[in-house]
């Protein structure tokens, strides 16, 4: 969890959480950022196991992470191979997860 917070940085700025529920991104990734995209889905395809919703053999918390760090790539449109798509929308469908998602926001104000 720590890795995609600190290593990945330039996926967060350059497709913050408000580009999956508000209004999508409309510049392409940078150069940093398609490098960090790149890793994320390099690092992603060698740990989630072929087949599985989650990381460990139960969900934890680093399986939403990875699955919300994975949406922002998902909902800009940027291509993400089936495993992981599978696995993103998996943990999506979490009741958890889904309360998190659908609850209701304010309108998006930029800063």
């Amino acid at each position: 969890m720590a890795w995609i917070r600190s290593d990945l940085m330039a996926i967060r700025e350059e497709r913050a959480t408000h580009t999956i529920f508000y209004q999508h991104a409309r510049e392409p990734l940078s150069t940093a950022g398609r490098t960090a995209a790149d890793k994320l889905l390099a690092v992603a395809s060698a740990f989630v196991p072929e087949g599985r919703t989650s990381l460990f053999n139960k969900f934890s918390i680093a399986d939403a992470d990875l699955a919300m760090m994975l949406q922002r790539l998902i909902a800009n449109g940027e291509t993400v191979p089936p495993k992981l798509r599978a696995f993103a929308d998996a943990q999506w469908q979490r009741p958890s997860v889904r309360a998190f998602v659908n609850h209701p926001r304010p309108p998006y104000v930029p800063y």
